[in-house]
């Protein structure tokens, strides 16, 4: 079988699981590993090309760590920097004690003992953010939290992976490390004044075309992926520094968004690959060690989260939350081990240990952290406890927005005007570059986004909005977000606008709540004008005095009037 046959097939099984899992309202991260346990080697034996498997799960990791990146702003390391490196050393040195302690006992040598205790500290990134992804819960204070403390893991497991494979290199190995830690220094003081000085400078020019942007994230997350990875360092830790350097980029959200489908697809075949690697033929001479240690990681973990952001200050209920998403061991853990195992250091019985806690751990904490709300209300009696006092209060990052307004330019101009004094409360939305730039220099609470991309409209949160503005003049585009509109808050006030009857009609029968026809509602304030010049004609000349400053306003902004054609 070729590797396209192969991967098509891989594809539609994974497709067949993944309706099961639907259908039995199961996370699809579980049917993924069930697809990799059944086309493994003990069972269809049909994935033998694993070698591009590899390659499609490396780009997945590589765009999930991107993504990450881009989400981290500086406010946001600012706001959970102090907490995520205090929660994060604490919870690493605990669950190695800990992991250590019951290695040993299971009488495994030191040094296997040591790459167990290791193993079972990280925390898989792609799990968590996969499934706080899916819950919408990225932006909670729990969600934040959890992606310091993954980020933190994620350096001193990059450290740890570092340090191994340099010991190995024998009397040279320190100055191997030094100089390697001497190269990422002067790496993140190259890209951070790019970040700052060049890239903002340009951000402009890619955005003008949305195919443009979207290759030139690909293009730079991979081109620094790579470069890190030529600098000894890993690929992941590349994608995630070029998704930083992009962070605080107006366009941020919407790469990430245009990302996401790319991201899903690529991390399908790691979790594939990941149930393909399990080892059943050996499987009852570790069974006991592996639900210890699994029963470790899914209960141990957590207390020991919940223990530790208790006593910074946090409620139980976001210390639950936080404590759940770090219930099962990383990709790291599995890197981790084929290291040691490379090296001599341990033998095939660990990593066959390990990736079977893996695969438990994973598998139970989807549900744990899908289903966090409901477990907690089970157990926040007990949860008091670990709480202090004074705790600190979650505060949502996500806005809410009495009023948004999508197109800026001509007609959405004159809503800003009346709108802009209520501030955070109301927000423009435009797909031009220049215009979020000169709005955001006249201090109106703008984005830059796509009013047709059903994920940037999801993170808007239109379910909390009033009124819902659209000044955009094409017709599809409006009828999508008059339909995204209503299904989110079915009494909103949708106000669009047309230039062509028929399109407004259907737009009113499919509920809008009113119409702008600019041709006829000038031709209704002229009237109206007329009428009053009738009976006094100096109501009219103050009229036109008004109408000129507003005028060469508008031309001083570049927004003149669009030339129609005759037909």
């Amino acid at each position: 079988m070729n590797v396209f046959a192969e991967l098509s097939l891989i594809i539609v099984i994974a497709t067949v699981i993944a309706g099961v899992m639907r259908v039995l309202k199961q996370p699809l991260i579980m049917g993924h590993i069930i697809t990799g346990i059944l086309v493994g080697p003990y069972f269809l034996g049909i994935f033998i090309h694993k070698e591009t498997v590899e390659v499609f799960s490396q780009l997945g990791i590589s765009i999930l760590l991107f993504i990450v990146g881009l989400s981290l702003s500086p406010k946001i390391v600012k706001e959970v920097g102090k907490i995520s490196i205090i929660t994060g050393l604490s919870q690493i040195v605990f669950t190695t004690f800990f992991g250590f302690l019951i290695a040993m006992v299971f009488g495994y040598s030191l040094i296997s003992s040591f790459y167990i205790a290791i193993a079972l500290t990280f925390s898989s990134t792609i799990i968590i953010l996969k499934l706080l992804s899916d819950k919408k819960d990225i932006e909670k204070l729990y969600g934040r939290i959890a992606i310091g403390l993954l980020l933190v893991q994620d350096l001193v497991a990059t450290i740890v992976l570092i340090v191994i494979s340099t010991i190995s290199g024998g009397d040279n190995a320190g100055l191997e490390i030094l100089f390697t830690a001497l190269k990422g220094l002067a790496v993140w003081i190259v890209f951070s004044i790019v970040s700052v000085k060049v890239l903002p400078n340009l951000s402009g020019f890619f955005a003008k075309s949305q195919e443009y942007l979207f290759l030139f994230s690909i293009g730079w997350g991979f081109g620094m992926a790579s470069l890190f990875n030529i600098l000894g360092f890993s690929v992941e830790i590349g994608a995630l520094v070029a998704g930083v350097t992009l962070s605080i980029s107006p366009f941020a959200q919407e790469i990430s968004n245009k990302l996401k489908p790319l991201r899903d697809f690529f991390l399908i075949m790691f979790f594939i690959l990941l149930g393909s690697s399990v080892e059943i033929s050996n499987l009852g001479s570790f069974i006991v060690p592996a639900i210890v240690f699994s029963l470790f990681v899914l209960i141990g973990n957590p207390l020991i989260m919940i223990i530790i952001t208790g006593m910074q200050g946090f409620n139980k209920k976001t210390s639950f939350n936080a404590g759940l998403t770090v219930a099962q061991i990383s990709e790291f853990s599995l890197i981790l081990v084929l290291l040691g195992l490379k090296l001599g250091h341990i033998n095939q019985q660990v990593v066959s240990l390990v990736t079977l806690v893996g695969l438990v751990t994973i598998a139970v904490s989807s549900y744990l952290i899908l289903y966090s709300d409901r477990l907690y209300t089970y157990f926040a009696g007990y949860l008091s406890i670990f709480e202090r006092k004074k705790t600190i209060k979650e505060v949502e990052s996500i806005g809410v927005y009495e009023i948004v307004l999508f197109g800026c330019n001509r007609v959405g101009y004159d809503f800003i005007r009346a709108f802009k004094k209520l501030g955070s409360a109301f927000l423009a939305v435009d797909f031009n570059p220049e215009i979020v730039e000169r709005l955001k220099e006249k201090r109106v609470n703008v984005k830059y986004g796509d009013a047709e991309d059903p994920d940037f409209l999801e993170e808007l949160g239109l379910e909390h909005s009033r009124i819902l503005i659209s000044t955009i003049p094409d017709f599809e585009t409006n009828l999508f977000l008059l339909k995204k509109a209503k299904a989110a808050n079915r009494h909103m006030i949708v106000i669009l606008i047309s230039y062509n009857l028929e399109e407004a009609i259907e737009l009113y029968e499919h509920q809008a709540t009113y119409v702008i026809m600019p041709h006829f509602i000038g031709g209704q304030f002229a009237a109206e004008l007329a009428k009053k010049a009738h009976t006094d004609n100096t109501k009219l000349l103050v009229e036109r005095e008004g109408h000129i400053e507003y005028l060469k306003e508008r031309r001083a902004l570049g927004q003149a009037h669009p030339r129609w054609e005759h037909h």
